[in-house]
């Protein structure tokens, strides 16, 4: 048995579609607990006369997403709970697909699908490249190692066993996006955590979703969270330097707040010959030939995310000999 997490507010435009898509899933034995987080709107009435007794309607006694899915998640009766969102379509497949992940892959702990988007605007190139970078991270490994790029995982695409979360902590609050967050604590915790090379998930693109809109998802929100994590993250060596390739502004930037976090950079990487033998807070630049002569093999983190460069740079890094996860790591 499966339970659907569905938290909703104000979603009489999309709810209909959203709960046909559920309804029709060709693994029937589920529950939806659907999280009522204080609409005005009609939607409330319209799932609530919804004519399917899955269905289970209940209010959030509380105010935000973060309490209405941790509220979701202590009334989902069952262990294997599927994240939705209100106004995105399930494929068909979407429950017993990832339900026979968990039962082939004994210690999975997480789940997710490839997606596709749509809207009713023409799509961004950014967003675009985001979807088919995320849709090409699939396995644990995979996501353990791009986990400090992006987030690598469409939260409403993911199942997840409940005793996990519960042991977690469920979602936290805080000035952070709660989904990115919460997939750096599984982890930290070394859970593991795979994607299924299938399309499960209709993601809509809204300029009003969420995470357009509230000030969690800004990017130095990302910046700093993912610091926290990566400056604790087991794989960066005591016994190594540390440098980071990128000297730009921007770079620079980013980087402020792992250095904050103690963090004891040596070098900054960088193909600008205007920049290279410079120093930059007392640290010198130097340019990607030193890491060839340098006889210490130092741990590199790629901050630079001008498009292409990024896989440009992983290039060269395993051309020298370096590799990903053990040599070096890129961060967004």
């Amino acid at each position: 048995m499966i339970s659907i997490l569905l938290p909703f507010k104000n979603a009489e435009d999309t709810i209909l579609a959203c709960l046909a898509s559920v309804v029709a899933q060709s693994y029937p034995h589920f529950e939806v607990v659907a999280v009522n987080d204080h609409s005005s709107d009609n939607s409330i009435n319209i799932i609530r006369h919804y004519p399917d007794s899955r269905i289970n309607c209940i209010d959030n006694p509380g105010h935000g997403l973060i309490e209405a899915l941790n509220h979701g998640i202590k009334a989902c009766q069952y262990d294997y709970i599927a994240r939705m969102d209100s106004d995105d379509l399930m494929r068909t497949n979407r429950l017993s697909e990832q339900l026979a992940h968990f039962q082939s892959t004994p210690d999975l702990q997480l789940s997710a699908s490839q997606v596709s988007l749509f809207c009713n605007e023409p799509l961004k190139a950014g967003y675009l490249a985001y979807i088919a970078w995320q849709n090409n991270v699939l396995s644990d490994l995979e996501i353990k190692n791009q986990i400090f790029v992006e987030s690598p995982l469409a939260h409403p695409s993911v199942m997840f066993r409940k005793t996990t979360i519960v042991n977690l902590g469920g979602y936290r609050e805080g000035d952070f996006p709660e989904d990115y967050d919460l997939w750096l604590r599984l982890f930290s915790k070394g859970c593991r955590m795979e994607k299924l090379p299938l399309t499960l998930l209709d993601w809509r693109e809204a300029p009003i979703r969420e995470s357009r809109v509230n000030p969690r998802y800004r990017r130095e929100a990302f910046d700093q969270l993912r610091a926290k994590y990566l400056s604790q993250d087991c794989r960066l060596p005591n016994n190594r330097p540390i440098n980071i390739w990128g000297a730009g502004r921007k770079t620079r930037l980013r980087a402020k707040w792992l250095i904050k976090t103690g963090i004891n950079l040596t070098a900054w990487i960088d193909i600008d010959p205007k920049k290279i033998g410079n120093t930059i807070n007392g640290i010198e630049v130097k340019s990607p030939n030193w890491l060839i002569e340098s006889t210490s093999k130092p741990f590199v983190l790629i901050y630079v995310t001008n498009h292409g460069a990024r896989e440009d740079i992983s290039a060269y890094l395993d051309s020298i000999g370096y590799h990903c996860g053990k040599d070096y790591l890129a961060v967004g």
